[in-house]
Order: structure tokens, then sequence, then C-alpha cells
């Protein structure tokens, strides 16, 4: 990312809106592509997908709910 000259980075929001807003958009997809994934993962009993797919539900959630108290 390019700064004009002299411009500071504002420590407390260093990604433009547009990153941020895209950002979390990918973590509220990642819970139901986490549940169609462990669905699958289920009907083919794959242990590997259900592992993952739970994994990637876990880290989304744990991502919102660290926003939404204002610990990230």
């Amino acid at each position: 990312m390019r700064y004009r000259e002299g411009q500071e980075v504002d420590p407390d929001n260093p990604y433009p809106e547009s990153t941020q807003l895209m950002m979390e958009m990918s973590y509220w997809m990642s819970i139901p592509m986490g549940l169609v994934l462990l669905w699958i993962g289920f009907k083919g009993r794959m242990m590997w997908l259900k592992v993952w797919s739970v994994g990637l539900m876990a880290l989304g959630i744990g991502i919102l709910v660290t926003q939404h108290l204002g610990l990230i």
C-alpha cells in the first residue's frame, strides 16, 4: 500500500474501509461454508474434512467475537 509523502499510518485503522469489509465478509462466509463441508465430511466419512471444517468455523466465529468485543 502506498501513502502520500508525509502521511502517517493510523495505528488504530491500518486497512482501508473496503479491505476491512471484505475481511469481515470472508469471516461470515466461513461459517456456512464450514457447515456445508462438515455435512459433506459426514456423508463421505472423511475425518480430515470434518476437522478442517470445524476449524474453519471456529476461527471465523472466534475472529468475529473478538472483533465484537473490541479485543482486536
